[in-house]
């Protein structure tokens, strides 16, 4: 019964839909900071400083420093309140903090409850403006962070993720780690924070999100006399988009009981026609290779297909697996794309999806963060108001439209592969090709 009244809801709120963002969310821009407010009836208030630029932000040898620098600002107090004092004051208030950072931008968040909002925007705005950047919090979160790096580097998974990125965007700033490599924290000093700090926390590179239970009127006064006083600084630095167009493979041997592989494709960008289509395209070949790589064949646990949604001014798609036998694994994998290529996507496939992509998306935008999380990612891929387009391009998406934007963007592969360099040949790194079109509508 309980999962029948779930997919109810979930039916009421995808009908719904085309209101979701629109009717309650405003942007504006409050002395010199842009601001997207998003009103909900929830008590629940999320609040998100977005800083843009992300690896862009830094050069390649300081990998690492805004990771460094927003998770300072928020676990080491400011001039006003020691550490301890900071995390005490929003304990007793049930209000959380957090830092993050990404490709192409890093966060600041902030969640409380309504009958604290004053107090915990109080907390945030001082961490924003007053960092105290003390040494020894320092030194205790780099070593943390050098810790979880070196994790990293030793989880084949995450460090192919990595490695996919830097063969495939060589020399460009997707090339470089947000999290930063063990090397690259262990030369970053407190001096050097501090100064990314002033030069990159400026109204020019910064937005706010805000979602819950509060009025542009307060909202407004709060940052009038808090984050009004923020310098103007400089925009961020935008890099040339980066289209794979040559087929290329990088081998790094590792004596490893599982072999893994990455091949990444370039993309359309998210929030576009062109992008729905393409997440939708990307999200059924996972389904195939699902059924022809584990069920049929037993040649991987988990291999999978998908738009790498944290990339926004690059975006990319990937084909991964992790296997003992690469060889066969590889020829399956490129053989479901030329399948695709020969003969398309089906309608039943197309349909299905449709239902499964919106119950899916609808179910990630349940929490406040998330929607903050949602509106400023949309914000940087074109526009918030993108949001709100979603389920009608969902809906109206037609098997033209996946197969052209499939075609299009998987011309060429860049593969990655970690693991036994003796179990694969060069001829084992194969591409798609350009095979005669049977029963496709074009």
């Amino acid at each position: 019964m309980k999962k029948i009244k779930l997919f109810i809801l979930l039916l009421v709120s995808i009908s719904a839909a085309p209101h979701l963002f629109a009717q309650d969310t405003k942007e504006f821009t409050v002395e010199g900071i842009k601001v997207i407010h998003k009103y909900v009836p929830k008590d629940v208030i999320s609040v998100r400083l977005f800083v843009e630029g992300g690896t862009g932000n830094y050069t390649k040898d300081k990998q690492g420093i805004e990771n460094v620098t927003l998770n300072l600002m928020v676990e080491g107090g400011t001039t006003k309140m020691s550490k301890l004092e900071f995390k005490t004051a929003a304990e007793k208030i049930g209000t959380s903090f957090g830092a993050s950072t990404n490709l192409d931008y890093g966060t600041m968040s902030m969640t409380c409850i309504k009958m604290f909002w004053d107090n915990s925007w109080n907390l945030f705005s001082d961490a924003i403006l007053n960092p105290a950047f003390p040494e020894n919090e320092f030194s205790i979160l780099k070593e943390q962070l050098i810790a979880n790096a070196k994790q990293s580097m030793a989880d084949p998974d995450s460090y192919l993720a990595l490695l996919s990125r830097q063969v495939a965007f060589e020399g460009k700033d997707y090339a470089k780690s947000p999290e930063g490599t063990p090397e690259t924290l262990e030369t970053i000093t407190r001096d050097e924070v501090s100064n990314y700090y002033k030069r990159t926390i400026g109204k020019k590179r910064i937005f706010l999100v805000v979602v819950g239970n509060i009025t542009e009127a307060d909202l407004t006064e709060k940052i009038k006399s808090t984050l009004a006083a923020l310098p103007y600084g400089v925009a961020a630095s935008s890099e040339n988009r980066v289209l794979i167009t040559q087929p290329k493979k990088f081998v790094e041997d590792r004596d490893i009981a599982t072999n893994y592989i990455r091949g990444v494709m370039s993309a359309p960008f998210a929030n576009t026609e062109e992008g729905i289509s393409y997440r939708i395209a990307m999200s059924i070949l996972g389904d195939r290779y699902f059924t022809e790589l584990r069920t049929k064949r037993s040649l991987s646990y988990a291999p999978s297909a998908f738009f790498a949604a944290s990339a926004v001014s690059n975006p990319y798609g990937v084909i991964y697996i992790s296997t003992t036998d690469p060889k066969q694994s590889m020829q399956v994998m490129t053989d479901e794309l030329n399948k695709i290529k020969r003969e398309g996507f089906t309608e039943v496939e197309l349909t299905d999806k449709k239902q499964e992509f919106l119950t899916g998306y609808y179910l990630t935008l349940e929490t406040t963060g998330n929607q903050a999380d949602a509106l400023g990612a949309a914000e940087l891929s074109g526009g918030w108001e993108q949001l709100d387009k979603i389920t009608a391009e969902v809906n109206e998406a037609k098997l033209v439209d996946l197969n052209k934007v499939f075609d299009k963007y998987s011309k060429a592969i860049v593969w990655t592969y970690l693991g036994k360099k003796d179990a694969v040949k060069e001829e084992d790194f194969k591409q798609t090709e350009e095979a005669p079109k049977k029963n496709k509508p074009y």
